[in-house]
């Protein structure tokens, strides 16, 4: 196993693999960085078909939430974890409250959260094992929902694209394409439509979409959205959906959306600069549900986590200047002012406290 985490050189600080046999409990908690703070990231809960592609894709969820919670301004580090099941058929008390132990393992260095296939209701129940828990029920002092804020962010992250790409934040007339409308994108749609956006969505999900047309009668469905003819395109699913196959078939000049990890890999950003197509990192824009579910740690209050999830705004704009300024893809950008901040402000910690 260690050729299998330490030959990737993926830098990350930890890796726990988590077992409990009699809960059927499999999991992995990956912590990529703490240099700002304690690992905070979400628990996916999702039936990959093998160890390894869990593996992939909880070392590449962790180093994403370290990026993002840099880059959100949060003393925070960067981490994730996913049990290997369908949560539909294997999500138990028991296992959850398993997992909840292994968390209190760690002491603190791993903060978990909802994502994929978790919701409030069972961090309520993983809390009943450990205080390093966030994304609690509002009836347990905690901020619910953590989909609210994260298509917020999003939404304010568009409307920064909007104004780099056409001088105005104004997304009135624009279409917009939102692929998967689940916890965020049917809330994005919410904000896409009250700003006066033309909305068109697609899902896997018959249930998802027949939700969302039942609070959105207006929007319009398709069976995929890559070859529409839209403004924005926003993947609001499972990461990987921006390929070598799909970019050439894109019609849309921007893209900005809430699924992590969309670029299928790192050359994909240039890609899209070649095409001509803006992209705003998904962990940039996406990172309103991280500001929420962190609010926790110092007294859960609503309209400060949303004021602060409203800066997603000026970040985004930020990259697109440093983007320009050093000739290279926002992604890349992103990048760099996220790792200046980790250096810079990590390094703080050698200075030693009384």
């Amino acid at each position: 196993m260690t050729e299998v985490v330490f030959g990737r050189g993926s830098g990350h600080e930890q890796v726990v693999f988590c077992q409990d046999a009699q809960t059927g409990l499999k999991a992995i908690i990956a912590i990529y960085s703490t240099a700002l703070g304690p690992a905070l990231g979400g628990t996916r809960f999702y039936p990959y078909q093998a160890e390894s592609e869990a593996l992939d894709d909880v070392l590449a969820l962790a180093k994403g939430m370290a990026y993002k919670n840099a880059l959100a301004g949060l003393d925070l580090g960067g981490g994730k974890a996913v049990i290997i099941g369908d949560p539909e058929t294997t999500k138990t008390e028991a296992l959850l409250r398993a997992y909840g132990r292994f968390v209190q393992s760690l002491g603190g260095r791993y903060i978990t959260a909802c994502d994929v296939g978790t919701y409030v209701a069972d961090m309520d129940v993983v809390a009943r094992e450990t205080r390093f828990v966030t994304g609690r029920s509002a009836a347990n002092g905690g901020a619910g929902d953590s989909s609210v804020l994260t298509a917020f962010g999003v939404f304010q992250g568009m409307r920064a694209c909007a104004e780099h790409r056409w001088g105005t934040p104004d997304l009135a007339g624009r279409r917009v394409g939102v692929a998967g409308v689940g916890k965020v994108g049917r809330i994005l749609v919410g904000h896409l439509l009250d700003a006066g956006a033309e909305v068109v969505v697609c899902d896997v999900s018959a249930a998802a979409i027949e939700r969302t047309l039942a609070a959105h009668p207006e929007v319009t469905v398709v069976d995929d959205l890559i070859g529409q003819q839209l403004d924005i395109f926003a993947p609001c699913a499972l990461g990987g959906v921006l390929t070598d196959q799909t970019v050439p078939r894109l019609r849309a000049e921007i893209v900005c959306g809430a699924a992590n990890n969309q670029l299928a890999h790192p050359d994909i950003d240039k890609l899209l600069s070649e095409r001509g197509v803006l992209y705003a990192p998904d962990y940039l824009v996406n990172a309103g549900g991280v500001i929420q579910v962190s609010d926790e740690l110092h007294g859960f209050d609503f309209e400060r986590a949303k004021q602060r999830a409203s800066s997603i705004f000026d970040t985004t704009k930020a990259v697109f200047a440093l983007a320009g300024a050093e000739g290279v893809p926002p992604a890349t950008a992103a990048d760099r002012l996220a790792e200046r901040r980790m250096s810079e402000v990590g390094r703080l910690r050698s200075i030693l406290l009384p």
